[in-house]
């Protein structure tokens, strides 16, 4: 399985007076899509921040945009690790509507100790989990143009 995909509605609230796609409303979806990699991965935000004191801040977020997402577009999305250090990951999404890309990001997530909020590394059972999404293309542009 190399990639995770999933898809989001634009609704109308995540769009501007014109009609297109208010970017902070992307990157809002982002993070759900994020969460929805970790539940795949076998370690749900919930378990992972209430049971077990861990945290996954973003430590660098690329973004760039193609095309504009309009309203009642359904938005398919990719996203797929990267690289899988000691203590980080990188995420590739590329999102998608109409059969055209709109736009892609590269992610770096770190895990910390909610306690301490200092990296550390990853538990065995969380890196078997995000390593089945793990994308042979490691040198492949983040563009979605």
């Amino acid at each position: 399985m190399p990639a995770l995909e999933t898809s989001r509605p634009l609704r109308f609230g995540d769009c501007d007076p014109s009609g297109i796609a208010y970017f902070p409303s992307y990157l809002d979806m982002l993070a759900g899509v994020l969460e929805e990699l970790f539940a795949a991965a076998g370690a749900p935000f919930t378990r992972l921040i209430s049971e077990r004191g861990m945290g996954t801040p973003t430590v660098r977020l690329e973004v760039e945009f193609a095309r504009p997402g309009f309203h009642g577009d359904r938005l398919d999305w990719s996203v797929a690790v990267m690289r899988l250090g000691r203590s980080s990951a990188e995420l590739r999404y590329q999102v998608r509507a109409r059969g055209e890309d709109l736009w892609s990001a590269r992610q770096t997530v770190v895990l910390t100790a909610l306690s301490s909020h200092k990296a550390i590394p990853w538990p065995d059972d969380i890196r078997a989990g995000l390593s089945q999404f793990i994308t042979e293309n490691t040198d492949a542009s983040h563009s979605a143009a």
